[in-house]
């Protein structure tokens, strides 16, 4: 690799390091939306949730204000009790999996992240490959299995984000009213930075081009 593109590659890498990690934090927490109740003003507490692929937290919340118009914020103190989604843990017999939840499109976000997870140790492990006797060729396939990553962490997010607007509209629900959460923002950051960071990668691992019109690439200097 020449001396130009090496410290390219080196800021690509760190890029990608940082969506790395920050597509496992989106999947490991539940914070990638928070759902809020229709309020009844004569209960002193109110019942919030939030959740992420896996599992929902529910926090009764004590109203402070009686012009309140939702539950919240999340952050306010409160019992919190947090279950993961019936239909990966089959033996939970909390009822707001059954009531609240979208089975089909929570089982895909799940599914379709552990294969964004998948794409991220191949291409860690060509790019770890590809530095102890220089070869370079395989960063190419490492830039795709990021980029190949970023697009799996952008469907979850889609099929997430669909999941809680059937969620809001559904009348066999108590939610009326949402917002996403920081779970939700790394997983777009996340996407971002995998998506462009392999094809930025995948840019500067390929050969050099000719520099004349008559010099072919097998005629090319090969790079140091």
């Amino acid at each position: 690799m020449s001396q130009t593109k090496a410290p390219k590659v080196r800021v690509t890498l760190f890029c990608i390091l940082v969506g790395v990690v920050l597509a496992l934090v989106a999947v490991v927490t539940d914070h990638w939306a928070v759902l809020s109740p229709e309020l009844d003003h004569h209960n002193a507490t109110c019942e919030a949730a939030h959740f992420g692929l896996w599992r929902i937290c529910t926090k009764r919340i004590v109203m402070t204000d009686s012009k309140d118009k939702t539950c919240g914020p999340i952050t306010l103190p409160g019992e919190k009790n947090c279950s993961y989604f019936r239909h990966f843990n089959p033996g939970e017999t909390s009822e707001i999996f059954h009531v609240t939840t979208q089975k089909e499109y929570s089982i895909s976000a799940a599914a379709i992240a552990i294969f964004s997870l998948g794409f991220i140790i191949m291409g860690t492990t060509c790019a770890l490959l590809s530095f102890p006797k220089k070869r370079d060729y395989l960063l190419r396939p490492a830039s795709m299995f990021y980029a190949f990553a970023g697009l799996c962490i952008f469907v979850s997010v889609e099929v997430t984000r669909q999941s809680v607007k059937r969620m809001i509209d559904s009348e066999h629900t108590v939610w009326i009213e949402y917002n996403y959460s920081w779970s939700f923002a790394c997983a777009c950051a996340a996407f971002v930075l995998l998506f462009l960071g392999g094809l930025a990668l995948l840019l500067f691992s390929l050969p050099r081009m000719p520099q004349n019109p008559w010099e072919s690439c097998m005629d090319a200097e090969p790079e140091h």
